[in-house]
């Protein structure tokens, strides 16, 4: 049997082929960038249907490519908090408004939580920008059009190519309107939303999976009898894929933005520990919980510092960058799309200090580097108090994996942490895949974890040059 994984991420959708250990099959793999809309004043957005057709673009490449061949499953992670809203027809009424958007407001003078740290509690979310709760007004009050119902970017996709596609609990969790100790919507939070069920998509039941339409089958022939797992939220997925299941080990994920999760076994219907007032708490599945915190920053500082302040490439970088510690680079602020829940600063709150004559275009990526290491070893600190002893920290995403300075300087700022680094780029899908198949025993043996404690060595000249462990 094989698998194939979707990573529906915000700067690009991909796709790739696993075998029954899901280990990547050579070559299986294809990948379509997204457009992303990004404005000053905090908008974040991508096209629904531009969308879809990346996916599909994806689907062909792999089925002309014969990489189609014997999968028997497919397995889906799916960004959080996205929301997309529809007329009675299931046509998008505007752009799919993501986590980056930081414009939706309060409406109306709306008071919010009666007991903010119960709705807390039970949802694992605040009443913020970031959640359906929020966002719904402000989408009505914008919209110029009158909404029949709403749905997450998972949702409008997969119900485009699948004979049904509800919402995972684990989608359903990022809306900020579940209440994850019973698996239904919470009533105050669907009062703050102005929403009702039927204005939302149908949440899944525990045994769902689905079908391609009749009409994607003929396309994708391959795929006809393939049963589609719910859509795992990326974050969860990310800790899966990183190896990092229980409470032992927390992942530091960096990919286009970042954060830093906790995952731990609590069914439905057990008592869910106390959450700390600045960190979320979502659900991978009905079985397990992920806690954590979440930057608007990662991958995008690399990408802005890059495109911006004409970097050295390839291996010219990585040299440059040897030459500055761990902890150096000038101080900054990497906030520049904003803060996350439960933080309130608006995009472009990024500051760079202490620039002189002498600073160069390295040492000012260095600093923005070091500021996300800064933010992560702050709330890794909080998120250790909720089980009362130190974890050790797996990196992954594509930013941390392409970076061998910022592996070192996440190393510095979590010691006396062991840190250890997942090679595999693709941990999202690869944790979809294993969620899927309900193989997290397997998921630390199964990670490509190495050290992370590789050596920058003095060269004869006083220069420095990493050197990496074989």
């Amino acid at each position: 049997m094989n698998i194939l994984a979707l990573d529906l991420g915000t700067s690009s959708v991909r796709g790739l082929v696993l075998d029954g250990d899901t280990q990547p099959l050579p070559g299986a793999l294809a990948r379509r960038k997204v457009s992303l809309a990004i404005g000053d004043d905090g908008t974040g957005t991508l096209s629904g249907p531009g969308y879809l057709a990346c996916l599909v673009e994806c689907l062909d490449e792999l089925a002309a490519a014969g990489h189609l061949r014997d999968v028997d499953l497919v397995a889906v992670s799916a960004q959080w908090h996205s929301v997309l809203p529809l007329d009675r027809d299931g046509t998008p009424l505007g752009p799919v408004i993501t986590w980056l958007d930081t414009r939706p407001g309060p409406v109306g003078g709306a008071p919010g939580p009666t007991d903010p740290d119960g709705f807390h509690q039970r949802t694992g979310c605040w009443w913020h920008r970031t959640y359906w709760s929020m966002r719904l007004p402000w989408l009505r009050e914008h919209s110029g059009t009158s909404i029949a119902r709403f749905v997450g970017l998972p949702e409008y996709v997969l119900g485009e190519l699948l004979d049904a596609a509800p919402m995972s609990v684990s989608q359903a969790s990022g809306t900020g309107l579940l209440d994850l100790g019973t698996m239904r919507w919470d009533e105050e939070a669907l009062t703050l939303a102005g929403a009702r069920p039927q204005d939302l998509p149908p949440l899944g039941e525990l045994d769902w999976h689905g079908r391609l339409r009749a009409e994607h089958a003929r396309r994708w022939p391959q795929l006809a009898e393939a049963r589609w797992s719910p859509p795992v939220g990326d974050g969860g997925a990310s800790n899966v894929g990183s190896g990092c299941t229980d409470p032992s080990r927390a992942a530091v994920t960096v990919g286009t933005s970042a954060a830093v999760r906790l995952m731990q076994r609590i069914p439905a219907g057990e008592p869910l520990p106390r959450l700390p007032e600045r960190l979320w708490r979502y659900r991978v599945d009905h079985d397990h919980v992920v806690t954590g915190a979440a930057y608007s920053s990662g991958g995008n500082l690399f990408a802005w510092a890059d495109r911006e302040l004409r970097l050295p490439q390839g291996t010219e970088l990585d040299a440059a960058l040897a030459l500055v510690p761990p902890g150096g680079g000038r101080p900054a602020d990497p906030r520049f799309g904003g803060d996350r829940a439960p933080g309130l600063a608006p995009a472009g709150t990024g500051e760079l200090r202490g620039i002189s004559f002498s600073t160069t275009a390295v040492d000012i990526l260095a600093g923005l580097m070091q500021g996300l290491c800064e933010l992560v070893a702050e709330d890794l600190a909080v998120l250790e108090s909720t089980i009362d002893k130190p974890v050790g920290v797996v990196l992954g995403g594509g930013a941390v994996a392409a970076s061998v300075w910022w592996r070192q300087a996440f190393a510095a700022a979590l010691a006396p942490r062991p840190v250890s680094h997942q090679r595999n780029p693709e941990i999202g899908a690869t944790g979809a895949a294993l969620v899927a198949l309900g193989r997290f025993g397997d998921a630390a043996e199964l990670a490509d974890i190495g050290r992370t404690d590789e050596l920058v060595l003095p060269t004869t000249t006083g220069r420095s040059h990493p050197q990496y462990p074989s």
